[in-house]
């Protein structure tokens, strides 16, 4: 017999969700990876870089896992629970990190890096990436699409408007990015599949990824919860789409 909904919704309510590892989810969720591989590619390019920048780092847990860093490597984070892990993973390797509002400016000189980049950032301060970046560096970040996870989202907010369903769209980020005078190298988006097997991983991933359901707590979605783990419990698991898009610009010579 499995375990009941009330053990699953009290354990994911209990454990720790600080930094950006996921791992708790192991055997309880799948997530489908983009194909281009964003830790593989960033890690090329940030082993050719002198002066590289990760903006919005969480935990360290990317940057950390890439082989080699830049000569000179520094990373931001505003949430200090974030900032202490990200210290303990990567200033052992010599980079450094800095607290930051995630609002402009950011605390670094004009024309500073020959490489910026960022995984999932929450927001992006286009015109910001492009005074701190060198010319003839480039920006490279794999971001949220629109309408990701979106099944989750309105099982318990219900239907999104159109302009919510459509925020974060690839080709925004474009204009953004040439509107603050860089050049987009490479644009490309994938759906990608996201299985839960239990509810406990929904509480997980919905403390963990606050944005989804902005102010979800257990208590004020119990009987959403509920329904969801018996649905789970009928079908097997939960579907949702993962939206990704990866993004890489340049910043002009002259």
């Amino acid at each position: 017999m499995g375990r009941s909904f009330e053990e699953l919704v009290a354990e994911a309510d209990s454990v720790p969700v600080d930094g950006w590892d996921f791992s708790w989810l192991d055997g309880r969720a799948t997530e489908q990876r983009p194909s281009w591989g964003y830790q593989r590619s960033m890690g090329e390019r940030m082993a050719g870089a002198e002066v590289a920048l990760d903006i919005q780092t969480g935990g360290g847990e990317v940057l950390a896992g890439v082989p080699r860093l830049a000569e000179r490597t520094f990373a931001t984070e505003s949430w200090e629970p974030n900032l202490a892990k990200a210290r303990a993973l990567l200033e052992p390797r010599g980079a450094q990190v800095l607290l930051d509002a995630d609002e402009p400016p950011l605390p670094f000189e004009d024309n500073t890096f020959d490489l910026v980049v960022s995984r999932h950032p929450v927001t992006v301060w286009w015109a910001e990436i492009a005074r701190v970046l060198a010319p003839g560096g480039t920006y490279f970040s794999q971001q949220v699409g629109p309408a990701s996870v979106f099944e989750l989202v309105e099982f318990f907010l219900g239907p999104q408007p159109e302009e919510v369903r459509n925020g974060r769209h690839p080709e925004a980020a474009r204009a953004a990015a040439e509107a603050a005078g860089l050049q987009v190298l490479d644009l490309r988006m994938e759906s990608l599949r996201t299985v839960f097997h239990d509810i406990g991983a929904v509480v997980y991933f919905l403390r963990k990824v606050i944005w989804m359901v902005p102010g979800f707590t257990v208590a004020e979605y119990l009987p959403d919860l509920r329904r969801l783990h018996e649905r789970i419990e009928s079908e097997g698991s939960f579907l949702a789409h993962t939206t990704r898009f990866l993004i890489e610009a340049r910043k002009p010579l002259s």
